[in-house]
């Protein structure tokens, strides 16, 4: 039998019960828009992180301490003050140590729960963040450990509304402070929101909330952002290795990390991908249901047209033309439902577009491969679920099919 004449005939039997086809095409139909949405999803995020990753600055190292079985080493002030050295790390431009803290925040009534940074001058040119209204933290802050702050986009509305915040005195974690200034909006990141939290002196960090006031290179920090010169962040972390291990006395394992930010991303990016996958494979349960659907409606199919193969036996069809047309139509059926379900996929994907969920926004990206994927999967489905049905239709005797009523 010619491909044709096998079309035309699975296609005349599918369509002889429209409202059962469409009811088994329904789980294959929900399987590959679900997968199609999840993927896209997916993509969208992982582009998302790519790109705010990468408006953080070029070139960005990041420094930490590393969690070791007795607990978590230190850095201090005086390890990022010794990186910005022109003989020894003569790639790297300038850092920013930060130092960061839970901090409850009071102002004119309002209260919120943030984070908070203790960090220096160099925070703005490092961590590319622009200053909105007044001022950012100067060196004099720093030296005279100032009761000053500066607020986050996003803090700064949930504190004042529309008010100008500058000038204003607020509490955090119960101590005064003198709002100096308000950063630009710059919105979700992987380290966080950026937007919700605040940035005080980096001295007066450790001299209010560590309940200690130790030397200035002693202060403990939480991480050292370090920027360096353009195409030479290996090199810069190369020397900050160097720099680090020799201010530690280090002869073994080192009590710190150093990453950048194609570490960054690549670590989140897989983090990402094995999350879509789990959310894929979930939702590629509704195919493995659809091709189940399938099989149940291809065997009823099969005991139904038990005489129509009687017939087309004894007047010489062969095994493997029943074969083939009952595979035929089962394919059929799932790359139906599956091209259904692209187009339901892709308009679901659109629709996700932009959608807020919390504090984040859905970003969702679909490509062609995707919904090729999602087609071939259908396709191997159909042909997997469609032998056991087809190969029963074959192996049917001709006079017992006859018989049959």
């Amino acid at each position: 039998m010619s491909l044709a004449s096998l079309m035309r005939t699975a296609w005349s039997s599918i369509g002889g019960n429209l409202l059962r086809t469409a009811l088994t095409l329904l789980g294959i139909v929900i399987g590959v828009a679900a997968v199609i949405s999840t993927m896209s999803v997916g993509r969208g995020a992982a582009l998302t992180v790519t790109e705010t990753i990468q408006t953080l600055g070029s070139d960005l190292l990041f420094v930490r301490p590393l969690m070791t079985a007795t607990g978590t080493s230190d850095l201090t002030l005086g390890d990022s003050l010794a990186l910005v050295d022109p003989v020894f790390s003569p790639s790297i431009v300038a850092v920013a140590p930060e130092l960061s803290f839970n901090a409850t925040v009071v102002a004119q009534g309002t209260d919120i729960f943030t984070q908070a940074l203790g960090v220096t001058m160099e925070y703005t040119e490092v961590r590319n963040f622009e200053v909105a209204d007044g001022q950012f933290i100067s060196p004099a802050h720093v030296i005279n450990r100032s009761n000053v702050v500066v607020l986050g986009a996003q803090t700064a509305e949930d504190l004042f509304w529309q008010r100008d915040p500058v000038g204003s005195e607020i509490q955090i974690n119960k101590r005064q402070f003198t709002v100096i200034g308000v950063l630009e909006t710059k919105g979700s990141s992987a380290f966080g929101n950026d937007d919700n939290r605040l940035l005080i002196p980096i001295t007066t960090a450790s001299a209010r909330f560590s309940g200690s006031e130790p030397d200035t290179q002693d202060i403990s920090i939480s991480a050292i952002n370090v920027m360096a010169h353009p195409g030479t962040s290996d090199y810069a972390m190369a020397e900050a290795l160097v720099v680090l291990r020799l201010r530690h006395q280090i002869t073994d394992q080192d009590d710190f990390t150093i990453s950048n930010q194609a570490d960054v991303i690549s670590t989140l990016n897989v983090t990402n991908d094995t999350f879509t996958v789990f959310l894929g494979a979930i939702a590629a349960i509704s195919l493995a249901v659809g091709g189940i659907g399938i099989m149940n409606i291809m065997l009823v199919s099969v005991t139904e047209r038990t005489r129509e193969i009687g017939i087309r036996k004894a007047l010489g069809a062969k095994r493997q033309d029943i074969l083939a047309q009952f595979v035929t139509e089962a394919v059929l059926l799932s790359l139906g439902g599956g091209g259904i379900g692209v187009v339901g996929g892709v308009l679901m994907s659109r629709l996700l577009d932009g959608v807020e969920l919390g504090t984040q926004t859905l970003r969702t990206v679909f490509s062609g491969d995707i919904a090729i994927l999602a087609l071939i999967v259908s396709a191997g489905i159909g042909l997997f679920f469609g032998i056991y049905p087809a190969l029963r239709a074959a192996q049917m005797r001709p006079i017992e099919a006859l018989r049959y009523e």
